[in-house]
């Protein structure tokens, strides 16, 4: 599989490299955290190292340390903006539950 951004993730990633002047593309990660035990982690990649997946999307490309993909394979990264909020979305067929607030998920085993 895959991980892919919608053309709205992509025209933002594409902002914020071009306005920090570097960076090879999106860094997605996971973490431990929260009650259901993972959370996302994204941030801006500099470099690809040796143990990473890259998957190229609408321009983008999506840089993932290959322990992560198991929990994020398939995933389509999505942005939305409304009022004063704006934050990445995450389409991941892997998540099998959610905590109420929708910081962290639940994978299937």
């Amino acid at each position: 599989m895959a991980i892919t951004l919608t053309e709205a993730a992509a025209t933002r990633v594409r902002s914020h490299l071009l306005s920090r002047g570097k960076g090879e593309g999106l860094r997605l990660g996971v973490k431990t955290m929260g009650c259901s035990g993972l959370a996302y982690v994204v941030d801006f990649a500099d470099e690809v190292k040796a143990d990473d997946e890259v998957f190229t999307s609408n321009g983008i490309k999506v840089i993932v340390d290959r322990d992560a993909m198991q929990y994020v394979d398939g995933t389509e990264i999505d942005f939305s903006s409304d009022g004063f909020s704006t934050a990445f979305q995450f389409k991941n067929p892997n998540v099998v539950d959610e905590c109420g607030c929708g910081e962290s998920f639940t994978v299937k085993s």
